[in-house]
């Protein structure tokens, strides 16, 4: 017998079954009515058996129209299971174990230290370390900053090396934002909007990073076309610090933004200046420019009506030469942003289509020393601030980006594990459990500001703590002493290389050419 004939034979039994004990509870039910309540169990499920049967959508409840539904069940508990019982403290992905509970102790204030040694193997490939000094220093600033402001901006702006990085309103709850705006407040750090606008739940009083896309929610006409009107009523807001024009991110970089309509409230798009109850889609591209120099122009335009507040882009990089005409055009034109924002393809976000998570964009540690090195290069360093975005969890992933050049770091995912956040892998679901990446009432109520903000606040205090704490115990005084040449990963079971080694190997070449055109 074939095992398609078998799996027929085996639903037909089961519909034999089900029809023989239904007559025979029947028949019973004459001589005692009693019989009749088990009725209520057995023609219920004789119609499940059925109409599995003869549907024709799912193969495993055609064959197995009872049993089948186990199969279901427990790949809906798969995550759970995974996470709280097999999972050891290095597995899980994106963040692992001990990543997730270094966040939750700094949050809450409380032990932050690990017991009895390493659980990490040094003999594994990938694995990083830091060279310490036998000659610590003290540093009486415990919460470094970095001021983001060129000559050409009117209103620098003082910011800490750690902010929270790019999530909407829309994506997350509104009271997800309004205790990260507080926790920034609390904390004297800086919250970027992300590109869904600015909306009352920003403004607790913390500073604003306001990020616009390409959709330009919140500075947008009916058409979608960026409203120079709208924009300057916003970006003159005293909370809004510095203006970051996002051209891509790293989680699904060249791919536009959908907001479903069931999502797009009243009160949403209302913010984001959008009809309400309509699918709104963010194109992949900006309708404002289609070049590099087109770009630089309208970061100008940007800085004039914002009455001069610092102005930047937000990059995932994919094209080192793109990159290159960008800089170019800052030569040429002497119109240089203040800061650029380089995410990494390993940055995260509430849905993106598989392919684009997992295998475009450039990851985060070559993409900071690509673009240092060409800025560097190019005579443009000095004038301009990098803050890198992806993954930045602990002290010692804010160290490694700032030796290979970043000067600023933004988290999102660790913000949102301070909030409370479980991993759960529901954020595109809309069906957050801790009430962060949902629009449902009865989820988000159960998040409460007054305690998720000092949560925020503890995180951030707690893990530029770690970073000063690092920098002593590696004799470094100042967040430019910070040495890629002393931070090492190994490669090999045999081989290890400084980042300095790794990153800064194959440096940049322009041809004498282009560096005479700049000159």
């Amino acid at each position: 017998m074939s095992r398609n004939q078998s799996s027929i034979s085996i639903s037909g039994i089961i519909l034999i079954t089900g029809l023989v004990i239904n007559t025979l509870i029947i028949r019973s039910a004459y001589l005692n009515p009693n019989y009749y309540w088990w009725l209520i169990v057995s023609l219920p499920l004789l119609g499940i058996i059925i109409f599995n049967i003869t549907q024709k959508k799912h193969a495993i409840l055609r064959n197995y129209p009872l049993v089948g539904y186990l199969r279901y069940f427990f790949e809906s508990i798969r995550p759970e299971f995974r996470q709280y019982f097999f999972e050891s403290d290095a597995d899980g992905k994106p963040f692992n174990r001990r990543q997730r509970s270094i966040v939750y102790q700094r949050a809450k204030n409380v032990r932050q230290t690990v017991a009895f040694g390493m659980q990490t193997d040094p003999n594994q490939v990938g694995y990083e370390w830091m060279a310490h000094s036998i000659y610590p220093v003290h540093i009486n600033n415990k919460s470094p900053r970095v001021i983001v402001g060129n000559k050409q901006c009117m209103q620098p702006y003082d910011a800490s090396i750690l902010n929270i990085g790019a999530m909407s309103f829309g994506a997350l709850s509104k009271t997800a934002i309004e205790s990260l705006n507080a926790g920034a407040q609390l904390g004297g750090f800086a919250h970027n909007t992300g590109e869904g606008g600015i909306s009352p739940y920003h403004l607790m009083g913390g500073d604003l990073i306001w990020q616009i896309g390409t959709g330009y929610f919140g500075c947008r006409d009916h058409a979608g076309n960026f409203n120079e009107v709208l924009f300057q009523q916003n970006a003159s807001l005293p909370n809004v610090k510095m203006i970051e024009l996002k051209l891509s991110q790293g989680a699904k970089p060249g791919h536009g933004g959908i907001l479903p309509a069931a999502k797009n409230t009243p009160e949403i798009a209302s913010i984001r200046n959008v009809p309400v109850n309509t699918t709104i889609v963010s194109p992949p591209a900006h309708t404002a420019f289609s070049d590099a120099k087109g770009l630089i122009y309208f970061l100008e335009t940007l800085r004039q009506l914002s009455g001069g507040k610092p102005v930047g882009f937000k990059i995932c990089i994919g094209s080192k030469q793109e990159f290159i005409d960008i800089c170019q055009q800052m030569k040429l034109t002497g119109i240089v942003p203040d800061f650029i924002t380089i995410d990494g393809a390993e940055g995260g976000t509430g849905a993106a289509p598989l392919e684009f998570t997992d295998n475009v964009g450039m990851p985060l540690m070559e993409a900071v020393s690509f673009v240092s090195t060409t800025l560097i290069k190019m005579g443009l360093k000095k004038h301009i601030r990098l803050i890198a975005a992806g993954k930045i969890i602990t002290g010692f992933d804010i160290i490694k980006v700032l030796s290979l050049g970043a000067d600023i770091c933004y988290s999102a995912r660790g913000m949102m594990f301070s909030l409370g956040c479980i991993q759960a892998l529901k954020c595109d679901s809309g069906k957050c459990p801790v009430g962060i990446a949902t629009q449902e009432e009865n989820l988000y109520k159960g998040l409460d500001p007054s305690d998720k903000k000092v949560r925020v606040a503890n995180f951030h205090k707690n893990t530029l703590q770690a970073v000063v704490e690092l920098m002593e115990s590696s004799g470094y005084k100042e967040l430019s002493d910070i040495k890629s040449a002393n931070i090492f990963r190994r490669i090999s079971q045999l081989e290890t290389k400084s980042l300095e080694e790794i990153y800064f190997k194959d440096t940049l070449t322009i041809s004498p050419k282009t560096m005479s055109q700049l000159n």
